[in-house]
């Protein structure tokens, strides 16, 4: 199996509480950086994309 590439997210910084994905064969994988052995979400594209959109949602109604 090849290793996989993993992206961190742009809203991570330099911190260590950061989440990352990589897609391989059409399925998206997720890890956080504490514990990137352990804790490995699988979701397909679509749903990612449908909770991102629910996120930003909740992001912009959120009071300063």
């Amino acid at each position: 199996m090849p290793t996989a590439t993993w992206q961190k997210s742009s809203y991570c910084g330099e911190g260590e509480s950061c989440i990352h994905v990589t897609s391989e064969s059409g399925a998206l994988r997720l890890t956080e950086s504490g514990d990137p052995a352990e804790s490995i979400l699988g979701t397909t594209s679509p749903t990612f994309g449908a909770l991102i959109s629910v996120l930003k949602a909740k992001e912009e109604t959120r009071p300063n």
